[in-house]
């Protein structure tokens, strides 16, 4: 089975489900988004979404209101095809720890859904997910995907090893490659067992055989759809890669596994 381990709610989400099939995607990770570049007609549309997604991934909350619009997207597709989609929710981290806990049980243990994420904690302050890495393990061996790229920083990723050290039984996915310090994620991801490599929107094709090379049992193929495109995602991985168990692994299997599908 191959499967996109990265990905958010496209609107309308039948041109996912057409990019999946062009990629002989069989399945996709689909996180809630709050911006829609696929929306976007002209470059001001396109602005206004990308600012939408700055102050995301920047780690400003959105309101509840903007919580539950997105949350209902990601319930609608999920419904429309759930043969296609494995569903992941990210959750507010502005909280108290024990409404943090009350949200993962209520919003993602009560949906049925395979794992918490995409986290966007603010720059400098990756220690935010703790709480939720606790409610992880609450729930038994619950996957929690965090933002790997701008504006997370080194330190955020060497945060988020410490933590990951702290709770063993919990995968912790590191997504976009880490971003710029794509070297310092892979060490720290190699050297942390608990934790995942997540490989989209990576633009140095090396970076991508290195990381599979290193952590052959723990990288992820990712499109990050619809900022990425799974044909090419897929084509990455299968140009540094041969036929065989290791590729077969990061195109779906250990996600697979780490669902609860393998």
């Amino acid at each position: 089975m191959i499967i996109d381990a990265h990905s958010h709610v496209h609107d309308p989400v039948e041109a996912h489900v057409g990019l999946l099939d062009e990629a002989g995607v069989d399945r996709a990770v689909l996180f809630a988004t709050r911006p829609h570049p696929e929306r976007a007609a002209d470059l001001t549309s396109l602005r206004r979404e990308m600012a939408i997604l700055h102050e995301a991934i920047g780690g400003r909350a959105g309101t509840a209101e903007g919580y539950r619009c997105a949350w209902g997207e990601l319930d609608a597709a999920l419904a429309a095809r759930p043969e296609r989609f494995i569903g992941f929710l990210s959750v507010p981290l502005d909280l108290e720890p024990e409404q943090i806990a009350a949200t993962v049980e209520r919003e993602v243990i009560g949906r049925g859904l395979h794992g918490i994420g995409e986290l966007t904690p603010p720059p400098g302050r990756a220690g935010m997910i703790e709480p939720v890495l606790q409610a992880a393990v609450d729930h038994g061996r619950l996957p929690v995907v965090v933002h790997g790229s701008a504006p997370t920083t080194a330190d955020d990723l060497r945060t988020l090893s410490a933590l990951a050290g702290r709770y063993p039984t919990v995968p912790l996915v590191v997504s976009q490659l880490g971003g710029l310090n794509w070297m310092e994620t892979v060490e720290l991801v190699r050297d942390t067992p608990n934790m995942y490599l997540e490989l989209s929107t990576a633009s140095i094709v090396f970076s991508v055989r290195l990381a599979i090379k290193e952590i052959p049992d723990r990288t992820l193929f990712g499109s990050d759809a619809p900022y990425g495109d799974p044909v090419l995602a897929r084509a990455m991985v299968e140009r540094v890669t041969s036929p065989g168990e290791v590729r077969d692994r990061v195109l779906g299997g250990t996600i697979a596994e780490l669902v609860g599908l393998g």
